[in-house]
């Protein structure tokens, strides 16, 4: 496969915590998978674990996404931040990043514990109340726990418009 750059220099992000704040901020990530060469993607809410660098999502036992995964660990996947189209302007504010990465799942209670209470505190706007209420040990034990381990990560970000009219 050839190298690629990225076109738009003036979009690429390089800064550690400006391509991160994607992965810290965006509600859900979006995984692309392939199976026997055929593309799937499952969208999947998560936490971020910066010093880590992997992502933890939590799962069903079963199901297509999770079959995937078992046969090709493999994944890419994005993070945005959508500022939306910008009318009157033809432009179109964003912050992405993009990964590829390796999913495992997690089986010691203490990681899984961490996930959960990470991918809450990501997401929900009372975390504490919510971890103090329903992550027990009897839950995190039934819990169906991914990690990717990100191994590559590059970012866009388009955050002024640029043609006015």
């Amino acid at each position: 496969m050839p190298s690629y750059h990225m076109r738009r220099k003036d979009k690429q992000v390089t800064e550690h915590n400006e391509l991160v704040k994607p992965l810290k901020e965006a509600e859900y990530i979006t995984l692309a998978l392939c199976s026997e060469n055929k593309p799937y993607i499952a969208t999947i809410s998560h936490g971020y674990d910066e010093e880590n660098n992997c992502i933890y999502f939590h799962s069903a036992k079963e199901g297509k996404k999770i079959d995937i995964i078992k046969e090709n660990p493999l994944v890419w996947g994005q993070a945005l931040i959508d500022a939306g189209y910008q009318h009157g302007s033809c432009d179109h504010l964003y912050h992405t990043t993009q990964f590829s990465g390796t999913v495992t799942f997690v089986e010691d209670m203490t990681e899984k514990e961490h996930a959960l209470k990470l991918t809450i505190k990501q997401l929900d706007n009372d975390p504490e109340t919510i971890i103090e209420n329903q992550v027990k040990p009897n839950s995190v034990a039934k819990v169906y726990i991914g990690r990717i381990d990100i191994q590559e990560m590059t970012g866009k970000k388009a955050d002024k418009i640029i043609i006015s009219l």
